[in-house]
């Protein structure tokens, strides 16, 4: 399985940012390069330099940070990963979410290349929706359910009480308690804002459960 450049950046900028590093190197490549441009055009980051070293290029980041008036510091990168190798997240322009009012950003990957949320509705095009910053608290829903149909890869179908129909995969709680799901079994599935097609079992409906 290839690495997640992606997943890779976050974490050595969220790490950074959270023991108040002033700098920090990340491999350069054609995608991390486009994203910390982004960063360093919209103020999240103070510098960017190129650097090599055995004949790979990385980039070195200066990080910013912010004092409140108690004088210590307080992280601006609270950066939150939202489509993943395993479970990609798209939307069209015009359901692309608003941070913070406006005030944060969507990096979004798109047929014209990684821009922000502003550049992409200006162009009229969606894309990947690959993360958001600064920290927003993810908005989500949690809906009741029958398994209609097992398929691969522990996807299953699920139809919500409100008749529609989406796919749901089992939950890492579940997994570890090692609680079967099966085709007739009531769930609860958690549904991100970001993609209402596909949600993520969080809990099996026992009998005793759904007759209270």
């Amino acid at each position: 399985m290839g690495r997640d450049t992606i997943a890779d950046i976050i974490t050595s900028i969220r790490n950074a940012d959270m023991d108040r590093k002033v700098t920090v190197r990340i491999a350069s490549t054609n995608i991390t390069e486009n994203i910390v441009k982004i960063l360093l055009r919209e103020g999240f980051i103070e510098n960017v330099r190129k650097h090599q070293e055995s004949n790979k290029y990385f980039l070195v980041l200066t990080l910013r940070h912010r004092r409140n008036r108690k004088g210590t510091y307080r992280t601006i990168l609270n950066l939150k990963r939202i489509s993943r190798p395993g479970l990609r997240i798209y939307s069209n322009y015009q359901r692309i979410p608003r941070i913070l009012g406006g005030m944060g950003i969507v990096i979004l990957s798109t047929s014209r290349g990684i821009m922000t949320d502003r550049e992409a509705r200006l162009e009229r095009i969606g894309g990947e929706i690959l993360w958001v910053l600064p920290g927003m608290k993810e908005q989500k829903w949690i809906h009741e359910g029958l398994i209609t149909e097992s398929l691969p890869n522990g996807m299953f179908r699920v139809r919500l009480d409100n008749e529609n129909m989406i796919l749901g995969y089992v939950s890492g709680k579940i997994r570890r308690s090692f609680i079967r799901i099966l085709p007739g079994d009531r769930v609860k599935i958690e549904v991100s804002r970001y993609d209402s097609t596909k949600g993520r079992i969080i809990y099996r409906i026992r009998n005793k459960d759904s007759n209270n």
